[in-house]
């Protein structure tokens, strides 16, 4: 890998490792695990592994899901997760949910 690869590289994961530094991110989006360190950038949103695999199984047309630290990430990438976040993904998706549901529960 190039020198210049690897610093920008080193840039995007302090960025992300900054956005799930905010309350927001801390927990999954989806079930609210702790400490999610997947994401699908194109919905903008952070996600922990068990739900990582979930979304994969959606398939790339609806869900694009990458480790935060494990997977290199491109500028756009980058930029829709900074657009997003999880509060405002869960204001976008989640805005009709009924009173009464319950998210799933962790399997451990």
């Amino acid at each position: 890998m190039a020198a210049r690869d690897k610093k920008l590289n080193q840039k995007h994961l302090q960025i992300l490792l900054d956005l799930l530094g905010e309350e927001e991110n801390k927990n999954c989006a989806d079930c609210h695990t702790k400490g999610p360190r997947w994401a699908s950038w194109n919905l903008g949103l952070f996600i922990c592994i068990r739900c990582a695999g979930i979304h994969r199984n959606l398939g790339v047309h609806i869900s694009r899901v990458k480790s935060v630290n494990l997977d290199a990430w491109t500028e756009e990438q980058i930029e829709s997760m900074q657009a997003g976040g999880n509060k405002r993904a869960q204001e976008i998706y989640e805005k009709e949910l009924p009173p009464n549901f319950r998210r799933p529960a962790d399997d451990s």
